[in-house]
């Protein structure tokens, strides 16, 4: 920068504040300076400018999975809203990977995030990484809620969702079986199940879960062969599986097709299949989808209106929120 100022022939100080605030400069000065980065192709070190400040105008943004829809459309959210707002969103995907997480993690640190908005990996996360990084940095989390770590957490209820679903399954048809992986990447997971367990309790119905193999966020490749696993032991005897989320159920439709089964309502029909999430694919599944929709506008605009909230407070860890949405139960042709 200090090249520049000597070759343009404008002073430091006033570069710099052009840099941070275009308009705070006068108007024949800001053409004196735009001409001058034309000529010179001049380009601001915003990495090493951050350097002299406490916190810059950035807001980290970290997803588990980017290549997920689901995470994909509720990071656009999230961006759209910081832009709006008038902030950087930067935007990571930790790809399923714990080491990847904390990397990002110290990434943002030496950055100097405003606020950061994480959708952690959950049983995978370095629990303490996460606790230290946001005792030093504003940080709300969303979808996976782990260990009350963050200043808040914003998601959805899945108590309520599950109990909902639940209630639609049996009032509609058989009771509903359970269908999850062995091994849970997200913590979710844990709770529909256990929401789960109480609903069908309540209803007076006899539970049933259907565990199976796989680890990892290839949910579609998971589900259609644990779906052939299961239908070979016969395990599922009630006509209507309730699957964790979305991406399994995308799965074991396609284990059923491939078996020849019809999924749907009324005569000719061999099984019934719900999920979770509403999934942005899974309107477009044969047949389509019923499942519970999160509300993608609601639990990003709370996520940053915390946050923002959070930045301007030197108290932001004395008390920890959470806040939860009800989902919505959308009724399609699979069940």
């Amino acid at each position: 920068m200090e090249e520049f100022a000597s070759l343009s022939g404008i002073s430091r100080p006033t570069l710099s504040k052009y840099f941070h605030d275009p308009e705070s400069v006068r108007h024949t000065t800001r053409d004196r300076i735009e001409k001058a980065l034309e000529e010179h192709d001049y380009q601001p070190n915003i990495y090493a400018m951050n350097q002299n400040r406490r916190t810059t105008n950035h807001i980290g943004i970290v997803v588990p999975f980017l290549a997920d829809p689901f995470f994909a459309e509720i990071a656009r959210n999230l961006e759209q809203r910081c832009i709006a707002a008038g902030f950087s969103p930067i935007l990571f995907s930790s790809h399923g990977a714990p080491d990847l997480e904390v990397n990002i993690l110290d990434s943002l640190r030496s950055q100097k995030p405003a606020g950061v908005l994480m959708a952690p990996l959950g049983r995978a996360s370095d629990k303490a990484h996460i606790e230290r990084f946001s005792r030093d940095i504003p940080t709300v989390l969303f979808d996976s809620s782990i260990g009350g770590l963050g200043a808040a957490f914003v998601g959805m209820d899945n108590g309520q969702s599950m109990r909902m679903l639940v209630d639609y399954l049996c009032d509609t048809g058989t009771a509903p079986q359970f269908f999850e992986m062995e091994t849970a990447v997200n913590p979710n997971v844990n709770r529909r199940r256990n929401a789960y367990l109480a609903a069908m309790e309540a209803r007076g119905e006899p539970a049933s879960i259907v565990k199976i193999e796989g680890d990892g966020w290839d949910f579609e490749e998971i589900g259609r062969r644990g779906g052939h696993a299961a239908f070979d032991a016969g395990q599922f005897k009630s006509g209507t599986i309730l699957c964790s989320n979305d991406r399994l159920a995308i799965g074991l439709l396609s284990a059923a097709f491939q078996r020849g089964l019809r999924v749907g309502r009324g005569e000719g029909a061999d099984i019934r299949v719900a999920g979770h999430d509403d999934h942005p694919f899974s309107k477009f599944t044969c047949p389509a989808l019923t499942t519970v929709s999160q509300d993608y506008d609601r639990i990003s605009g709370k996520s940053l209106d915390i946050l923002l909230g959070l930045m301007d407070s030197d108290d932001r860890l004395s008390q920890r929120q959470e806040v939860l949405f009800d989902g919505i139960l959308i009724k399609r042709e699979s069940a």
